[in-house]
């Protein structure tokens, strides 16, 4: 039929929100408010900003619906990244194996926000891996993995990360909570 849209799975994958008191928003109620502004199956996981809903409209209006909330309900800034299910899924599948490998002392996922440098990112990044770290850039994110501690804390990754020029432009979880993401994402 002309004019039925599709229901997407989308995730919502806030940044900087409810770290040591600060940026304090109750997942509970941005449930709630995403339910009232019509987006279907609201679920969030853990208190860092994952959430997940269904809805038909274009993802041009979802983020405008969004920042418009967003701007109008909290007194600080609230990036987040915006990414549908099924593209989060292709991401997924598309990891290298080393990637899967949970015996790694640390596997971050670097989800990019909008308007990102995605070249300058990789091109930085890349200059500070050495032998013992694996990247892996995707569509939606750069994944990272190191297996030994010792050599995560001696990393220019765990040195530079935070005071490099994009770090803002990014939005991080670990691996664990990636693969609940993608769980969670697929959920009808």
């Amino acid at each position: 039929m002309i004019g039925d849209k599709a229901k997407m799975r989308y995730v919502i994958l806030l940044r900087g929100i409810n770290v040591g008191g600060v940026n304090k928003v109750v997942m509970a109620d941005l449930k709630t408010h995403l339910a009232q502004m019509g987006f279907e199956n609201p679920v969030s996981y853990i208190n860092s900003g994952n959430l997940f809903f269904d809805s038909k409209e274009p993802e041009k209006k979802i983020k405008e619906l969004l920042i418009n909330y967003f701007n109008n309900t909290y007194d600080f800034p609230l990036p987040f990244a915006l990414i549908r299910s099924d593209i989060l899924q292709k991401e997924a599948d598309k990891l290298p194996d080393w990637w899967w490998d949970e015996t790694a002392y640390r596997r971050d996922v670097l989800f990019y926000l909008p308007e990102v440098d995605r070249e300058k990112i990789k091109a930085e990044t890349l200059s500070w891996i050495d032998e013992k770290e694996h990247l892996h850039f995707g569509e939606t994110a750069f994944f990272y993995s190191n297996h030994n501690q010792a050599d995560y804390l001696l990393s220019n990754y765990h040195k530079k990360l935070i005071g490099s020029s994009f770090y803002k432009s990014l939005t991080i979880r670990n691996g664990k909570t990636f693969q609940k993401i993608i769980e969670l994402a697929n959920k009808k």
